[in-house]
């Protein structure tokens, strides 16, 4: 867990993947399926957006995965050399 709180990468991209599901979660719970006005192009470009930052966080999350292993395996190379 320490190692997670230390990689700014993987909690920049924790933050986004959390940020933008509750938009999402919102956007379809009160603007989708519930009545009211019509979505306006400003609030599906919001909700667009909000995609994005969920991928972009998915792959910060995945690239920070990524780097820790590859860190580990040359941790061990240089102990075991």
């Amino acid at each position: 867990m320490k190692g997670l709180l230390d990689d700014r990468q993987a909690r920049t991209g924790w933050l986004l993947i959390i940020i933008a599901a509750l938009y999402i979660i919102w956007f379809a719970k009160v603007r989708l399926f519930a009545e009211g006005v019509p979505i306006g192009k400003k609030e599906w470009l919001y909700f667009a957006g909000m995609s994005i930052c969920l991928m972009l966080g998915a792959a910060n999350v995945h690239m920070a995965a990524l780097r820790a292993g590859k860190r580990k395996l040359e941790d061990t190379t240089k102990t075991s050399a």
